[in-house]
């Protein structure tokens, strides 16, 4: 038992060395156990893991060791000698097999398994560092085309391009020596699948291979061209296993001991959760990459705030302004420490600005421009902060290590996705940006992969303000050249490389030919682009040059080179709009180009073959899930080929996939209000799509709709305003007003019959119209939506009486804003009702008169739908006039009623045999009895 245990924990010793070649803070070594038996595999094991810490990745997989594993000889190699995909796909087979039979080898012991697991675990990790050198750290050179300097050939390298592919999304630019990836994938795979096999219970050792795996496949989807759904799905597992065994300092503690440090101990963490956090970052998972974020910073020690201090942000600027800079709470186990650790500031006597100040001046960049590259402060008044952490020379108390600078880095990724993308977003990630600039202690070879990442951030930031892009291009230019610089060296470079969210080479050079492309010098992001093979990219900027053709010859050279690149194929259909073209693509890649397909089924669908685009995208989609967009284009395909549950599913997943898809909220909405008669569930998915879609009157409109069908008449009012708002009163739903009008009038009779004296009725405060006519989302359940019969007490009647006042008040609002700039017949009838609600006769009838004169005219004679409006709205002007009569005693109005409708009756002749002229005839004789009547009541006048 004491025997198995020594061994244990040297394959933990072992799992720890392979780890900290890229996780740790300083270089520095756990020491080799001393108590051991003897193990004839202890010298390779430790050679390798000599040869990784020292960046020869090559050199591992070329030893002895690594030849003697594969059972390679001399001759092997000359039995694959054919430059083709089927060769490779044998060859690599045939490396598994030998793999396997190393592994499983029944002449070994428990012991030695586990041994040999872990030299095959240090070879695997070798090749997958050097994949890592060539596409993401640098140097790019030093490293043969295959892993086991096998024939280098081109075709094998193709295999590798198609392995890749195989999870369904294309490869992003060019990228270099894909074999050791897909070696480095293999080698781990098929040693976990025996980890995990019955026989190997001594293996419980080597659970680190989990958190291998889980890298290896998220740098496969870092150099795919979008997200893969196969790869996420792997990739929970994994991280799952991962958090399983080192999810707390507990887990870690106990796994390996006293072979770790307390502050190696959380750096692990940190490091665990930092990652997890760019995995669930780079799937669009904002709330899970918080969480891991923020447990990142809590077992890193930090506690981090932002604050205001009056500084200096250009060279030339006089008055102090506040700047926004990061306090960062450090804690240890003996001592807590307040560093605020961003920028230099002035001192007290300072008459001259920016003095003395190697921080901020970095290379002479600041003479670019005037714009300083971190804001100069001013003394801090707080003496607990100022004499902690800030001197004058700009040095920190608290220098940061590589995790803490991490975390606070990974700040800007949740600030970029929970805000808009304006310029106030960069703003916000700037005191982060400047509290790594600020740190003096700056470790260069353990914090490359920190300070390129935080180059590009402020890169990226800078190059969106014209006085600062100048710069930006500068430090561009300068980064890209580093990559390729041969100082630091590999293994300095590669501490700490998963900890941040780097773009891979080819990724980072895209970004620089952009911004090249944005200040005009399209000629040099040509020569970029066209390096890192970017064809889009490059047909945009020959397009931009007017060199259509340029770009057609271009890609039709390279695929004289490489005709079985399905991406070339793409490119080439995509700027001659020649469906063959992606046709060719599915041949060439065995139907798994899902590219091709997606864009098969937009043709489809744009010249009118809906059925076909559907099944289309249903293929691409089902080789790729992830893809933004797709399932959008599936339900609008689905849409027009009649398949309504096959739409509603498509418009679903695309929400599930982006809650910010307006756009699909809206047509879910639509199918739950029109086809499935769910108003309520349609209301809350309206509710959703106008978070992302403000601007959207249709959305409106929609909405408003359904808050009227949904009895919530408040909301459907406030969404009326904003149709009318955002149409300039063009778009006029005169039907929903209709019907808010009709229940407002229900409403106020059968809570507030209407007394006869008019005038005595209060009108609505303002204050309280305005508070509550203001446009806004509210609950389905919100207590503005009245229902008839809720309620008999006095207080609650009462409280509904003043609710009807305001939503009265709120329909005033929306019809007389329709008025003021015209309004039709109907309008002018809803607004006449709106101000008989109000009690204002006087003005009712005048509304109601210019109704009546918009139905007027030569042809009103001659139709007889016309002539049925305005007559009911001439008989509904009567009326009002003989309520005006009745209450001021007036003769005038009754006059005037009677001369309009015997008018009426007079031309109307011909529609005598209608409702609508009888109505006319009845009221008539009405007008004439309150004529007769307030005749017999008017005194007598006596004449002398």
């Amino acid at each position: 038992m004491a025997e198995y245990q020594h061994h244990l924990h040297l394959l933990r010793h072992y799992e720890l060395r392979l780890l900290r070649c890229t996780t740790a803070t300083q270089k520095s070594r756990p020491p080799t156990p001393q108590s051991y038996p003897a193990t004839p595999l202890h010298t390779v094991i430790t050679d390798a893991l000599d040869l990784v810490e020292a960046g020869s990745y090559a050199e591992v997989l070329s030893s002895g060791a690594t030849r003697n594993i594969f059972g390679i000889e001399e001759e092997f190699f000359s039995e694959f000698s054919d430059d083709s995909v089927n060769c490779a796909d044998r060859f690599y087979s045939e490396l598994m097999n030998r793999m396997g039979s190393f592994l499983e080898d029944e002449s070994a012991n428990e012991v030695e398994r586990g041994f040999r697991a872990v030299l095959v675990m240090c070879i695997a990790v070798s090749a997958f560092l050097g994949f890592t050198q060539c596409n993401l750290t640098g140097p790019l050179d030093g490293l043969p085309l295959c892993p086991l300097n096998a024939n280098a050939f081109k075709e094998w390298e193709n295999w590798a391009r198609i392995q890749l592919m195989s999870s369904g999304s294309d490869l992003f630019g060019k990228t270099y020596n894909l074999q050791y990836i897909v070696f480095a994938k293999m080698l781990l795979m098929r040693t976990k699948d025996l980890l995990f096999q019955g026989s190997f219970t001594s293996m419980e050792g080597v659970r680190s291979i989990s958190w291998w795996l889980a890298r290896v496949i998220l740098f496969q989807q870092k150099v795919l061209d979008e997200r893969s759904s196969s790869l996420f799905d792997l990739l929970q597992v994994f991280i799952g296993e991962t958090f399983h065994h080192f999810g707390t300092l507990e887990k870690v503690s106990n796994y390996w001991g006293a072979e770790l440090h307390e502050e190696d101990l959380s750096s692990i963490i940190s490091m665990l959760h930092l990652e997890a956090g760019i995995l669930e970052y780079t799937y669009g998972r904002i709330d899970p990459s918080r969480l891991h974020f923020e447990s990142a910073e809590v077992a890193s020690g930090l506690e981090l705030s932002v604050t205001g201090v009056l500084g200096f942000r250009t060279v030339h600027q006089v008055e102090p302004k506040a700047q926004l800079v990061l306090v960062a709470n450090t804690s240890t186990s003996n001592s807590r420490d307040t560093c605020l650790s961003t920028i230099p500031e002035l001192p007290a006597n300072a008459s001259k600005i920016g003095e003395n100040n190697s921080c901020v001046h970095q290379n002479g960049k600041d003479e670019v421009s005037d714009v300083l590259m971190m804001p100069r402060l001013l003394q801090n008044d707080n003496p607990g902060i100022r004499a902690q952490c800030i001197q004058n020379g700009g040095t920190t108390a608290v220098p940061l290590n590589a995790i803490q600078q991490g975390v606070i880095l990974a700040q800007c990724l949740l600030i970029e996705k929970r805000t808009r993308h304006d310029e106030m977003q960069r703003w916000e990630m700037a005191p982060y940006i400047e509290a790594i600039d600020s740190q003096q202690s700056f470790i260069f070879i353990v914090e490359w992969n920190v300070r390129c990442f935080c180059n590009i951030l402020r890169i990226r930031w800078e190059s969106s303000r014209s006085h600062t892009k100048e710069r930006a291009l500068l430090m561009m230019d300068e980064l890209v050249q580093r990559i390729y610089a041969c100082s630091p060296g590999v293994a300095q470079r590669i501490h700490f490389c998963y900890g941040v969210y780097l773009p891979t080479i080819h990724a980072l050079r895209k970004e620089y030919g952009e911004l090249l492309v944005s200040c005009g010098l399209i000629g040099e992001a040509i020569k970029i682009f066209e390096q890192i093979e970017l064809w889009n990219n490059l047909i945009d900027c020959y397009c931009l040059l007017g060199k259509k053709a340029a770009a057609v010859e271009l890609i039709k050279a390279r695929l004289s080179e490489m005709p079985s690149d399905p991406r070339l194929w793409c490119s080439l259909g995509d700027v001659t709009n020649d469906d063959a073209c992606y046709e060719k693509a599915l041949e060439v890649s065995n139907n798994r180009s899902a590219r091709a397909k997606r864009s098969l089924a937009r043709s489809a669908y744009n010249r009118g073959d809906y059925e076909m685009s559907k099944a289309l995208w249903e293929s691409a989609m089902a080789l790729n899930s992830l893809y933004p967009g797709g399932w959008f284009a599936l339900g609008a395909a689905a849409l027009k080929a009649r398949d309504i549950e096959k739409a509603l599913d498509g418009f679903t997943r695309a929400v599930q996939l982006d809650p910010e898809n307006g756009e699909a909220w809206n047509n879910i909405a639509c199918f739950e209000h029109m086809i499935k008669k769910k108003s309520k569930e349609s209301f809350i998915a309206f509710k959703e799509a106008l978070k992302f879609k403000r601007d959207s009157w249709q959305l409106w409109e929609n909405y408003s709709q359904v808050a009227a069908d949904i009895g919530n008449i408040r909301q459907a009012l406030e969404a009326t305003l904003m149709v009318l708002e955002l149409t300039n009163n063009k778009r006029i739903d005169s039907e929903l007003l209709e019907r808010i009008t009709l229940e407002m009038e229900k409403r106020t009779s059968t809570r507030q019959p209407v007394s006869s004296d008019k005038k005595t009725r209060q009108p609505v405060s303002s204050e309280v119209a305005n508070n509550d006519s203001c446009t806004g989302s509210a609950h389905p359940s919100d207590p503005n939506v009245i229902h008839v019969g809720d309620s008999t007490s006095s207080e609650s009647g009462m409280g509904i009486s003043r609710e009807n006042e305001n939503l009265v008040e709120v329909l005033g609002k929306v019809l007389q804003k329709i008025v003021r700039s015209g309004g039709g017949a109907d309008i002018w009838g809803l607004y006449a009702r709106w101000l008989k609600l109000k009690g204002d006769l006087t003005m009712c009838s005048e509304a109601l008169l210019k109704q009546v004169r918009s139905y007027q005219g030569s042809d009103m004679w001659k139709d007889r739908d016309r002539f049925k409006k305005f007559a009911d709205a001439s008989v509904e002007l009567c009326n009002v006039y003989m309520e005006i009569s009745s209450s001021t005693g007036s003769r005038r109005e009754l006059l005037a009623a009677e001369m309009h409708l015997r008018n009426i009756i007079k031309q109307g002749e011909r529609f005598s045999d209608t409702e609508e002229f009888k109505d006319v005839e009845a009221c008539l004789v009405e007008v004439k009895m309150k004529l007769e009547s307030n005749l017999e009541r008017a005194p007598t006048v006596v004449m002398k």
